[in-house]
């Protein structure tokens, strides 16, 4: 297939970088100034030339306390015309549209894993602009794959792994929060289950993460024990760490759904960080 990445160097894109091309697909990522999801005009340019079968769209705004204070615009821009601007150029093209959103588009209030079926209710403005950007998905494109997303980590610095692991060289103790509760997501297995996806022809609305679920601070745990650190870990609340914007309790969402269509049982998290590792191995002895 032809595919067209967007959000080219964010750790999601890279891993399809990594894999697809050896998996036979014509791969084109442009770099993001020359791929801004939110010029309608560019996307539709480049969408005439690439003449992709398959847009993944892997760029997003992240910074959630910047989207909350000052930096709303931006985050709007990406999140939510961006996927617009996508939506109906492949429309137009006939392509086919993969698009990513968060477990931030649910206000953590419910007591059990979070469904397809559940109404969202974002409490930040971040999960708002992704919700945007899922409404204009759903409305807009012709035949598209949207899939929910959690605590993504993968080949890179900006995830919750990597940073675990500068905190822990700076400092023997560390505070992580126990009261945000999620599921870890390792982009090796969104690769894999979006390409299962796109084979199978599958349409509509997934949530797409690994089993399981945990708290920041078991996260902690679990990753710093594998790595042999010997930091102390102490959970905290939330309110010792006052932020911007709100983060949701429990946003932990059930990917029963995918598994079932596919026939495909995706790994714990556990299994995923373990994977990660022998990857992306780290040395360190505590603070």
């Amino acid at each position: 297939m032809k595919i067209l990445i967007t959000g080219a160097s964010g750790q999601l894109a890279q891993e399809f970088q990594r894999v697809l091309p050896a998996l036979g697909h014509d791969v084109k990522a442009p770099s993001e100034e020359s791929l801004d999801i939110s010029n309608s005009a560019v996307v539709k340019d480049v969408l005439e030339v690439h003449r992709a079968d398959v847009v993944l769209n892997c760029a997003a705004y992240n910074n959630v306390d910047k989207a909350e204070k000052d930096d709303y615009d931006a985050a709007y821009r990406v999140n939510a015309l961006g996927p617009k601007n996508l939506a109906l150029a492949c429309r137009d093209s006939g392509a086919l549209l993969v698009h990513y959103s968060t477990d931030y588009v649910f206000d953590g209030r419910k007591e059990g894993f979070y469904t397809e079926d559940d109404m969202p209710s974002p409490i930040n403005r971040y999960g708002e602009t992704k919700r945007a950007g899922e409404l204009f998905v759903i409305n807009e494109a012709k035949q598209y794959l949207l899939f929910r997303l959690s605590w993504v980590f993968g080949d890179g610095r900006q995830n919750f792994l990597h940073k675990l692991v500068d905190w822990a060289r700076k400092n023997p103790v560390l505070k992580i929060v126990s009261d945000q509760i999620s599921v870890p997501t390792y982009t090796a297995d969104i690769v894999r289950v979006t390409m299962l996806a796109v084979e199978k022809q599958l349409i509509g609305l997934y949530h797409l993460t690994n089993g399981g679920y945990a708290s920041r601070y078991e996260v902690a745990r679990y990753f710093l024990k594998k790595i042999g650190a010997d930091n102390i870990v102490l959970p905290v609340t939330t309110d010792l760490f006052p932020t911007p914007a709100k983060r949701p309790y429990f946003s932990a969402m059930s990917n029963a759904k995918i598994t079932s269509e596919l026939k495909y049982e995706i790994p714990d998290w556990e299994n995923a960080v373990e994977r990660y590792l022998k990857k992306n191995p780290y040395e360190i002895r505590g603070g």
